[in-house]
C-alpha cells in the first residue's frame, strides 16, 4: 500500500506496537495477522517484541507505545497478569490487547482490564479491527511524553 491509498501523510510517524509472548511463533503469527498497516487511516506500525516480563515492564514505563499486544499464555508471566500489572502502575498506559486461548478465558481478560480481546486461534481481520480501535482513540487521545 502506498502513501497514496491512505488518509495518512507519508511523514506520519508509526505507530509502536508491543508485542509480548514467550513463544517467537506466537509473535510471528501476531505480526503477521496484523500486519504493516491495520487500517488504512492509520499510520504504519512499528513493532516492539518482548520475550519475558521484566522487558515488557521496562519498555512500558520509558513510554512512547501506542498499543500493547500480550499473550496470555505466555510463561512465566502470562500477558493477562502483565496487562493488569500495567493497567495498575504505568502512567498513560497504552491500550492493552490480549490474545487468550480459550474463549471460556474472557472473564480473566476482563479482570486484566484489557481493552479489548481476541481469542486463539487469531483471526487477521478479528485482530485488525481489534488493534485498529484501539490505535484510533490512543492516537487521537495521546498524552505528551515527560
Amino acid at each position: 500500500m502506498s502513501s497514496t491509498d491512505s488518509n495518512v501523510p507519508a511523514d506520519s510517524p508509526a505507530a509502536r506496537v508491543l508485542v509480548y509472548s514467550d513463544d517467537a511463533r506466537t509473535r510471528e503469527q501476531i505480526r503477521l495477522a496484523l500486519g504493516r498497516r491495520p487500517a488504512a487511516d492509520l499510520p504504519q506500525v512499528e513493532y516492539v517484541e518482548c520475550a519475558t516480563q521484566p522487558a515488557v515492564v521496562r519498555l512500558l514505563d520509558a513510554g512512547g507505545l501506542d498499543l500493547a499486544i500480550v499473550d496470555g499464555e505466555a510463561q512465566p508471566a502470562g500477558g493477562l497478569g502483565v496487562a493488569r500489572q500495567a493497567k495498575d502502575e504505568v502512567y498513560d498506559c497504552p491500550p492493552m490487547l490480549a490474545i487468550i486461548a480459550r474463549a471460556d478465558d474472557r472473564w480473566l481478560a476482563n479482570w486484566s482490564r484489557a481493552d479489548a480481546v481476541v481469542a486463539q486461534p487469531i483471526e487477521p481481520m478479528e485482530l485488525a479491527r481489534a488493534a485498529a480501535d484501539l490505535l484510533r482513540t490512543r492516537l487521537q487521545n495521546r498524552l505528551p511524553v515527560l
